[in-house]
């Protein structure tokens, strides 16, 4: 069992170490059936730039139109609502010394009611956006993974990775993301 575990950790540091995972080509060392060290063909890596897919796929581009629209529909609506709740407190203010108490009392009433409904509007419709937001991305993003998973199988890939902040470094060799955006396009 040592011994084993000894393979594996000599195969995985091996694999990690040649500068063939580090770059698309070269050899890579695995197991064969008899938990022997062998090299095998060449390992192909690859990454991909989603928030340069999300920009400038057809998808993304739709996406974000429609997002936008919906932003652009909720300001509206909130200047709408905006404008009532000035108006009201304008004339509350306006009228309110010419106003006996019992009416200025359910004016002042009907405008701290809009104004809570406008306050709960805004709440509601933010969070509605961000789950938009979040869903059309999500959706985005299954594509891009399942494009990338069956370019790679396609083309050899040894392995597709997101690009992150994590990385530390990355060669544009390894940057498939012009690839993966041209197929999910033509989808």
């Amino acid at each position: 069992m040592k011994n084993s575990t000894s393979i594996y950790l000599l195969a995985l540091i091996l694999s990690l170490a040649s500068p063939a995972h580090a770059t698309s080509g070269g050899k890579y060392a695995a197991l064969d059936a008899r938990n022997e060290l062998m090299v095998t063909e060449e390992a192909k890596y690859g990454f991909v730039d989603v928030q340069k897919i999300l920009t400038l796929s057809y998808a993304g581009k739709e996406a974000k139109a429609k997002f936008d629209s919906d932003v652009l529909k909720a300001e509206m609506e909130k200047n709408s609502r905006g404008q009532e709740l000035t108006k009201l407190n304008a004339q509350l203010e306006k009228h309110s010394i010419h106003l006996s108490e019992t009416e200025r009392f359910a004016k002042r009433k009907i405008y701290e009611q809009r104004l809570q409904e406008y306050q709960q509007f805004m709440a509601k419709t933010a969070e509605d956006l961000r789950s938009e937001d979040t869903e059309l991305t999500r959706g985005i993003v299954e594509k891009i993974g399942k494009t990338a998973r069956e370019y790679g199988r396609m083309n050899g890939f040894v392995g597709i990775f997101f690009k992150n902040d994590s990385m530390l470094y990355l060669s544009d060799k390894v940057d498939i993301t012009d690839e993966i955006l041209k197929a999910l396009n033509e989808m």
